[in-house]
C-alpha cells in the first residue's frame, strides 16, 4: 500500500509566510535607516526556504542575505582586472560587516543580536533570523568578453576560521522557479513533501538530526529529471525515490548549478548520508 496519497498531500503544505516578510521587512528598515558612508550600495533580501516557497510548518529561522554592491570580488585574474580598470575598494568586507552589526545591535539591541560563525543572529519581534553579509561575488568565464560577463553570487568569511565561502542565492531561487514551471507545478510541493518526510524520520528516531539538511535535500530533489514529478503524490513519491535509488550521485549540482552538491568543504554533502536517507525512504514506504 505504501504511504497514503492523503498523507503525502498534506506533507506538501506550506507553512506560513507572512511572518517570514515582517522579519524582512524589519531587518531592512532597520538598515536602510544607518547614515552609510557615501557610495555604499547594498540590497537586501530573503533567502533559504521562505525565499523559494519550500518552507512547511514548523520552519522557523528566516534567512536574510545583506549583499554589498558598489564593491565586489571576483574569479577574475590581476592582469583582467586592470584590463576592465578595475580597482581595490577602500571600504573592505570587515567595514561592511562592522557597520552591519552595530546598525542590528542598535535597533534591535545587544541581548537580542549574537554573532555565529556563518550569520549574525537576531531575535525580531516576528522570528528569528540569520543575516548573512555579504560582498557580492562576480563568476567570470576563462576569456570573458567584458566586465558585465558573469555570473552572480555572494562571497564572504566565517567569523571561526576566516574561511571564504561562495553562493549563488539568486540563482538557485531562479533555477527553482524553472524547474516548478517546468514540472506543472509539483516541484517545490516535492521538496515540502520530502522535508516533511525527513522531519518524521527524525521525529521517530530512524535518521540522525543532521542527515539531511533541507538545503542539500532541495538541490537532491533538483536532480531529478521534471519528467518524475507529477501525477500524484503516491506516484511522485515512487518516481522519485526510485530513479534516485538508480542514479550516480557523484554528478549532481547544486541548485544554482554552479557548485557540485557532493564534496568534503562543509558547504557540501556527504554521498553517504544522502545514500542513507534515500534507503530510509524505501523502508519507509515499505514499512508504512
Amino acid at each position: 500500500m505504501g504511504i497514503p496519497e492523503s498523507q503525502l498531500k498534506t506533507w506538501s503544505h506550506q507553512g506560513a509566510i507572512t511572518t517570514a516578510k515582517d522579519t524582512h521587512n524589519s531587518i531592512r528598515n532597520a538598515l536602510l535607516s544607518y547614515e552609510w558612508p557615501n557610495g555604499v550600495d547594498f540590497e537586501v533580501y530573503l533567502q533559504g526556504s521562505y525565499k523559494n516557497d519550500t518552507n512547511i510548518r514548523g520552519d522557523m529561522d528566516v534567512d536574510v542575505v545583506v549583499q554589498l554592491n558598489s564593491a565586489f570580488f571576483s574569479n577574475l585574474s590581476k592582469e583582467q582586472k586592470e584590463r576592465f580598470g578595475f580597482r581595490s575598494a577602500k571600504y573592505t568586507w570587515e567595514d561592511f560587516r562592522k557597520d552591519v552589526l552595530n546598525t542590528l545591535i542598535s535597533h534591535y539591541g545587544r541581548d537580542r543580536v549574537s554573532e555565529g560563525n556563518k550569520a549574525i543572529k537576531i531575535q525580531t519581534s516576528y522570528l528569528p533570523a540569520d543575516v548573512v553579509v555579504c560582498f557580492q561575488y562576480r563568476e567570470y568565464p576563462p576569456h570573458p568578453v567584458n566586465e558585465y560577463d558573469f555570473v552572480e553570487g555572494i562571497t564572504f568569511w566565517t567569523k571561526n576560521e576566516n574561511r571564504q565561502v561562495i553562493n549563488y542565492p539568486k540563482l538557485h531561487y531562479k533555477n527553482g522557479v524553472n524547474k516548478h514551471q517546468n514540472t506543472n507545478g509539483w516541484y517545490k510541493k516535492s521538496v515540502r513533501m520530502f522535508k516533511n518526510i525527513r522531519n518524521y524520520l527524525k521525529e521517530n528516531h530512524y535518521i540522525p538530526d543532521n542527515l539531511a539538511p533541507s538545503y542539500f535535500l532541495e538541490c537532491l530533489l533538483y536532480n531529478v529529471p521534471d519528467r518524475y514529478f507529477g501525477g500524484n503524490f503516491q506516484k511522485m513519491f515512487c518516481n522519485v525515490v526510485n530513479w534516485l535509488a538508480k542514479a550516480t550521485l557523484n554528478n549532481f549540482v547544486c541548485q544554482n548549478e554552479q557548485l557540485p552538491l557532493f564534496g568534503n568543504t562543509p558547504e557540501q554533502w556527504s554521498i553517504d548520508s544522502a545514500t542513507e536517507f534515500i534507503q530510509e525512504l524505501i523502508e519507509l514506504w515499505n514499512n508504512w
